[in-house]
């Protein structure tokens, strides 16, 4: 969180800034030369910090550019003489601006995820859905199974995501090659069962582009009906609360 000093002199830049942008009037001539001016900055910020790979630049109602480096969000002026890495604050309502952009930008509708890549398990009516992005060899996706034990009424579907060794990848493959994914997954995430070798054509490489696409930075990854998504093993109290939320 931002200083005392840090908290009030973001308060009189973005106040300031707010009364600039809102006095502008938006004309199709502004909105050309705000996408040049937008231009530039991203070729400027590229040119000064190595060409990082930017995701997108935009100009924000507060007079600052955001650029977005995968998740991460930078905030810079129009000459990139200046450069905020880290949590930018509305000084006039207190909001947490970039913690809601990055939920913003981290939701994708659910509907669209690329089922085939996953193996679903029902348990009882199925009717709560959750999509979850495992690595094999995650200690924390053992964790969040060993507490998921027991949820009833859900359908879950896994998206093997093997980036955390070469084993990960033969692993994945020999479940994915398995009779009975489900199954086979959970005695090696709950048991330890290692799963036997079996050969065949598993999209290992489609699954670990769907995560870089998705920018799923680790495991376990936890996709919700309404287009949320949480990393890390959260409590099953946590994840039964997000499942009703969402029905």
């Amino acid at each position: 969180m931002l200083s005392r000093y840090s908290k009030l002199l973001a308060t009189v830049i973005l106040s300031c800034l707010a009364w600039t942008v809102c006095a502008q009037k938006a004309t199709p001539d502004n909105a050309e030369a705000n996408q040049a001016k937008t231009q530039a900055v991203q070729k400027l910020f590229a040119k000064r910090f190595d060409n990082p790979p930017i995701t997108a630049v935009r100009l924000t109602p507060y007079g600052l550019y955001e650029i977005q480096l995968g998740m991460d969000l930078v905030y810079t002026d129009e000459k990139v003489s200046f450069v905020l890495d880290g949590t930018l604050i509305d000084g006039l309502t207190r909001r947490d601006v970039t913690r809601e952009r990055q939920d913003a930008l981290a939701r994708i509708p659910f509907d669209e995820l690329p089922f085939e890549l996953s193996f679903k398990q029902v348990r009882g009516d199925g009717s709560r859905r959750l999509a979850i992005f495992e690595d094999p060899n995650c200690g924390y996706c053992k964790q969040l199974r060993q507490s998921m034990v027991g949820m009833d009424n859900v359908t879950i579907y896994t998206f093997p995501y093997p980036i955390l060794s070469p084993d990960s990848t033969t692993k994945v493959r020999n479940i994915w090659c398995a009779k009975d994914q489900g199954a086979t997954w959970d005695a090696w995430m709950l048991k330890g069962t290692v799963p036997p070798t079996v050969e065949c054509d598993a999209p290992t490489d489609k699954m670990v582009a769907l995560g870089q696409k998705l920018m799923v930075r680790g495991t376990p990854g936890l996709f919700f009906v309404d287009g949320s998504r949480v990393g890390g093993a959260i409590p099953k109290e946590e994840i039964e609360k997000r499942l009703q939320q969402t029905m």
